[in-house]
């Protein structure tokens, strides 16, 4: 038996606030209680569940990333299933004109450029904008309720992998961060939020009793997620951040990078709950696939001194300073969009190189503390 209950593991307390109304339903794989049962199921025996809408990789989480879904029929419920990642990342008119409530169920990394707390602010504006209510079924940070990590996103990179001025690693529940968005960015819908129970803020995922579903096909586990908010960030590069392989984002590396070098200097670092093992890899897809990579693999040592953000900064200046020659920003893929690298760290001068990596760490070290300042004002635990 977990010990945390998530918010569908209480919704038999809660089913007055769906009487008598027409419920649609954001959710995924994710979704689903202590029984194994699906949120979908679970409204669909007990509301008037009438519609679907799904995030980026489907209703079901058997979409790659980046990959749009089309509208269509879910054939065990036979509810239209209205897709909410490509084209229409924001709730229409028509998509929403037979509903009451939406209801938004899904298991957040805790990470500001994961896509799934964006698909929730946009149907909340959504709701604001059409007088729908939503209530938001919470799930636990993976990442914790305390900690964060990362700057503030500048708001000129504004973008579907980060929409408001939040840290990388922000450290609320997906509930707490419904809230901020609704009171901070003014979204002002009707929000109601089904809490969690025998959560603590200093909980990992695994604290929780919990089992692990990977809430998208590259972080298969949890230690994927912790080192996510990181390593992630190499997307915009030419490094490989271990998509395509069994361990994404532990293993960063490339064709050209020297392995023992870059262990030996990111182990130098003495970067806290972490130690870096020379490691070769061939990614299946994406970058360099069918290639061979050298680099390292990023081993937690300790998950609660372990700071992502930072050793993905170090990571990166490292290989940087190593190979001049190699390393590459990826180009922008058009004249008005930026290079994807300024979207993940929410600014351009990283890739200008502009600071320090000492004084990169300095400006997020004071970033956090004033978002700290912030959040928690909206702590539901």
């Amino acid at each position: 038996m977990p010990k945390v209950l998530t918010g569908i593991d209480q919704i038999h307390d809660h089913l007055h606030l769906f009487e008598g109304k027409r419920i649609g339903l954001i959710t995924n794989h994710t979704g689903f209680n202590k029984q194994f049962e699906s949120t979908i199921d679970i409204l669909y025996k007990n509301t008037n569940l009438v519609a679907l809408y799904a995030p980026e990789h489907g209703i079901r989480g058997d979409i790659q990333a980046g990959e749009t879904v089309s509208t269509y029929i879910d054939k065990k419920t036979n509810l239209p299933v209205y897709s909410l990642y490509g084209k229409n990342k924001k709730p229409s008119y028509e998509m929403l004109k037979d509903i009451d409530l939406l209801v938004y169920d899904i298991q957040d990394v805790g990470v500001r450029f994961y896509t799934y707390i964006y698909t929730l602010a946009y149907a909340m504006e959504s709701c604001a904008e059409y007088n729908k209510e939503i209530i938001v079924l919470d799930r636990p940070n993976p990442l914790d309720g305390l900690d964060v990590e990362g700057n503030l996103l500048n708001l000129e990179f504004a973008s579907f992998v980060g929409l408001y001025p939040i840290p990388q690693r922000y450290g609320l529940t997906v509930g707490e961060i419904a809230h901020l968005f609704n009171k901070e960015f003014h979204i002002e819908c009707n929000l109601h939020i089904i809490p969690l129970k025998n959560w603590k803020r200093h909980m990992f995922y695994h604290d929780t009793g919990l089992p692990w579903i990977a809430p998208s096909p590259n972080l298969p586990s949890l230690s994927s997620a912790i080192v996510y908010p990181g390593t992630c960030m190499l997307s915009g590069t030419n490094i490989s951040e271990g998509r395509g392989t069994t361990q994404p984002f532990e293993l960063v590396g490339a064709p050209w990078i020297d392995e023992y070098a870059l262990s030996k200097k990111m182990n130098e670092l003495s970067l806290s709950g972490v130690y870096f093992r020379p490691a070769y890899f061939i990614p299946t897809f994406y970058k360099y696939k069918d290639e061979i990579c050298k680099g390292v693999q990023v081993h937690i040592t300790n998950h609660k001194e372990f700071q992502p953000v930072k050793v993905g900064l170090s990571l990166l200046y490292t290989i940087m300073d190593l190979h001049k020659e190699e390393f590459k920003f990826l180009p922008p893929t058009s004249e008005t969009v930026k290079h994807k690298f300024d979207y993940s760290t929410g600014d351009s001068y990283i890739r200008e190189q502009v600071y320090s990596l000492e004084e990169v760490w300095d400006r997020y070290e004071k970033e956090s503390q004033q978002f700290i300042k912030l959040k928690t004002k909206y702590h539901l635990y």
